[in-house]
């Protein structure tokens, strides 16, 4: 099976340590942490997120999937411990797209990984992947120009969202709301945190999606 080990993020590791996340910072100025199963790599050098690193892949040599740079390596060792600001995990990953069965045939035609399911939310299309652990969703509306697909954001999984957000504060993070899934709540970081691309913020999922 395909899993994702780590995702590259173009930022400074020092707003990513602001933003109560555990990082550990190499001679050359890269932050490396994990989330999980999953390593992220915060290189100050990059801008957004620019590739994924996937594990147990079909074909190793790979190295572009519709736009999304590809690169291969090991799964980490073992689960991190939750971060200070009680973010464990990565719930999913978001990619944008002009053409939704191009990118999501794309996908599985690399990594074995079928296209789960496809939800119509008006103007929105969506189709979702499963990497492991990593939910990918596939996102296609009229603002996305033509071209290859591109990764957009991520969402994160948090123990304490009324912790995190009391600990960031509202310069850095949006109030937590009701989520479009049940129970859960949600909330985003700002731009002004730095974080090299949108990131959103999601209260523990009691059951996960059956269907991914």
């Amino acid at each position: 099976m395909t899993t994702a080990a780590e995702l590259v993020i173009g930022a400074a590791p020092e707003a990513w340590a602001a933003a109560g996340f555990d990082v550990d910072v190499d001679d050359a100025g890269v932050g490396h942490l994990q989330l999980g199963g999953i390593r992220l790599r915060i290189d100050p050098s990059q801008r957004g997120m620019t590739e994924w690193v996937l594990a147990g892949a079909p074909d190793e040599a790979v190295t572009d999937i519709d736009g999304l740079h590809t690169s291969h390596g090991d799964p980490a060792a073992a689960p991190a411990a939750d971060h200070p600001n009680t973010v464990f995990s990565i719930d999913h990953v978001v990619v944008n797209t002009a053409d939704l069965e191009r990118t999501c045939a794309a996908i599985e035609s690399a990594t074995g990984a079928p296209l789960k399911r496809v939800r119509e939310a008006g103007p929105i299309r969506q189709g979702f992947h499963r990497l492991g652990e990593l939910i990918v969703e596939v996102v296609t509306h009229a603002q996305v120009p033509t071209g290859p697909a591109s990764f957009w954001g991520l969402a994160f999984n948090v123990r304490d969202i009324d912790a995190l957000y009391e600990r960031v504060g509202d310069e850095l993070m949006s109030a937590p709301k009701p989520a479009v899934q049940p129970g859960r709540r949600i909330a985003s970081f700002r731009v002004t945190a730095a974080l090299g691309l949108p990131i959103a913020v999601m209260s523990v999922r009691e059951v996960p999606p059956s269907d991914l």
